[in-house]
């Protein structure tokens, strides 16, 4: 009798080897973690000689006891055209010095495979520049797969691994439309920030629903290996930041999944980009554990500024950076500068 082989979704795998891994960690590491102080050195834990890469670049932050929202509200939505109404939870943050006459940017920012909302947070620190620069926040979860892991119902690589029929496209477009009934959102500033499954989600999301999406910035995402599925109707500003030594969503692709070059290249055909990708000799530093300024900043020239398209490249960067205070602030000017018209 010939036994039947289950096959694994890469990205899945993966997941699963580094989540092993964690679990692997001696209590005394993870209850350490769990306070907020830094993890010991490798000379004070022999256990940490095999850490994978993704977790060796984690940046180790203080876990503040104060979360970084304002509140929690119920984005209602209708999954299908003839499909019941749903609500599903997110939280968000209000800067102290938002004016309600004013209209206001929103950032809607989407976590990796297996995080959070405000797992990511301690990765992409948008809240403390949604502070200083007055822009609304949103952070919203992605449901849970039967492993109970988060995801975004995102493409058909990432990160539906489980046959959901989750709408994650009609949720978030849900989260914005609930921000903008309570809030006073500038319509022409609705910005999407995504890591990992998340990067993967702000692309499906500028596709489905470019005529709400000014821009969008994706870290370690991709698009559509089939481009002819991304049909958007507007043109949306695209920043994809990538590291060149992830092996979780490599920077070269894979079979089911399009390389971060090939990603800007379909954004740059949709934008009718008249140009190429071109670099100006610009380099800034966004990982602090690799010297130097090692991100490469490539542009599409010939693009209009409501469509803007650039890769930055982090060379040596890994799937997590260890990103430097100049991160948050770069990805921001970069959306501030491309509105709708």
């Amino acid at each position: 009798m010939q036994t039947q082989r289950t096959v694994v979704h890469p990205l899945l795998s993966s997941s699963l080897r580094v989540m092993r891994r964690l679990l692997a960690l001696p209590a005394l590491a993870l209850s350490l973690l769990a306070c907020g102080e830094p993890l010991p050195g490798p000379s004070a834990a022999s256990s940490t000689e095999a850490m994978p890469v993704e977790l060796e670049r984690v940046p180790q932050v203080r876990v503040s006891s104060e979360l970084p929202s304002d509140g929690t509200a119920q984005a209602w939505f209708v999954s299908t055209e003839s499909g019941p109404i749903m609500s599903r939870p997110y939280k968000y943050k209000v800067p102290s010095r938002y004016d309600a006459s004013k209209p206001t940017p929103l950032v809607v920012m989407l976590h990796g495979f297996t995080a959070s909302g405000e797992l990511n947070e301690l990765i992409l620190r948008l809240a403390p520049l949604s502070e200083s620069r007055t822009f609304l926040y949103a952070f919203p979860d992605g449901t849970k797969n039967p492993l109970g892991m988060r995801f975004w119902n995102a493409t058909d690589f990432c990160c539906n691994f489980f046959g959901s029929t989750v709408d994650d496209v009609a949720y978030v477009t849900a989260v914005i439309d609930d921000m903008a009934s309570r809030y006073n959102v500038d319509k022409r500033r609705v910005f999407l920030v995504g890591h990992s499954n998340g990067g993967y989600m702000a692309h499906r999301m500028a596709c489905d629903r470019s005529s709400k999406i000014a821009g969008i910035v994706s870290l370690a995402g991709a698009q559509w290996k089939d481009a002819t599925r991304c049909r958007p109707t507007d043109k949306v500003a695209v920043l994809q930041v990538h590291g060149t030594v992830d092996t979780l969503v490599a920077f070269g692709g894979g079979p089911l999944y399009p390389s971060a070059k090939d990603t800007v290249a379909t954004w740059a055909n949709r934008n009718g980009c008249l140009g190429r990708l071109t670099y100006g000799g610009k380099r800034v530093d966004l990982d602090s554990v690799i010297p130097g300024a090692e991100t490469k900043i490539e542009e599409y020239t010939g693009c209009s500024g409501s469509g803007a398209v650039e890769l930055w490249t982090i060379e040596g960067g890994s799937h997590v950076p260890a990103f430097t205070s100049y991160w948050p602030g770069a990805i921001y000017d970069f959306l501030m500068a491309h509105p709708k018209p």
